[in-house]
Order: structure tokens, then sequence, then C-alpha cells
């Protein structure tokens, strides 16, 4: 049964928006489609159809998941980000970092064209090939030689 699921679920993966949608409102009934992401949709079937198969985690499971992402998980972690104040200037406090970076020291990885490409958070800045940027979008400009949202480019 298992090599059954995993082909169903890799079969999705070459399908169209359109069937995604429609499996998704078979697996998730009285659910509109959150998305046209057609990566976002099919993991969110894959997941469900595990799901279905395996059954869910057990409540105590979950909530052991939930403390270990809240104590070890850099991104997620918002115990180590400053707290953002109402109402306060970002400019003025330039400490402040965005959401979607993980912790100073962490490693961002990418894959780009064969190459495995890896930047160092930094606590203003990253570093990349010995070298240090102000933005990730700098570096994904050297990599590529084209403008890119360098979140976007390193996926975060």
């Amino acid at each position: 049964m298992q090599k059954d699921l995993i082909t169903e679920i890799m079969a999705l993966r070459d399908a169209s928006i359109d069937e995604l949608v429609k499996k998704y409102s078979e697996l998730f009934p009285g659910k509109k489609a959150p998305t046209n992401n057609k990566i976002f949709l099919w993991k969110q079937i894959a997941h469900k159809m595990q799901e279905l198969e395996y059954g869910r985690l057990s409540i105590e499971a979950e909530n052991r998941l939930k403390g270990l992402i809240q104590k070890y998980d850099p991104i997620n972690n918002k115990l180590y980000r400053p707290k953002e104040e109402p109402g306060q200037n970002l400019k003025k406090h330039s400490s402040l970092k965005d959401n979607r970076l993980p912790i100073p020291g962490s490693t961002i990885t990418k894959t780009y064209k064969g190459n495995d490409i890896q930047v160092k958070v930094l606590e203003k800045g990253f570093e990349y090939k010995g070298k240090i940027y102000k933005s990730l979008s700098a570096i994904a400009k050297e990599i590529t030689g084209n403008h890119w949202n360098g979140y976007i480019f390193f996926g975060l």
C-alpha cells in the first residue's frame, strides 16, 4: 500500500493547477484551495494523503514538536529576536531583524545551477565567499548577474 501512496503523490507533481485544486477540495471538504501555487498545493495534498493513510501525530507528540521548534529552530524562534513595539520606527532601531532571516551565525544554503551556495548570517549583513554584503539581494546579484529579491532567491 505504501508504494501506491508514493506513486499517487509523485504523479500529482505533474498535475495541472486545476487538477490540484480539484484534489484539494476532495481532501479538504468545504475548503477552497488557499492559493494557485502548484508546489504549495502539492505539499498540502501530499501531507493530507499521508495523514489519512497513516494517521496524525498524537497531541503529546505535536506539543513536544512545538516545544522543540520553539527551543531549537532559529528561523521560527521569536525568543531570539528583539521585541517590536507598536509604532516603533524601524530605521531608528536598525538592530531589528527581518523575521524571515535565521538568527546570526546561521547559514543559508541554496543550490544554483549545480553550485552549492552558502551564506552566513551576521549580526549586520551577510558573508559570502569571505566578503561581507549588506543584503541578500546584493549576493543574489553577484551570483546571477541580475537583480533579484534576496529573500525570494534564497527561498526565505
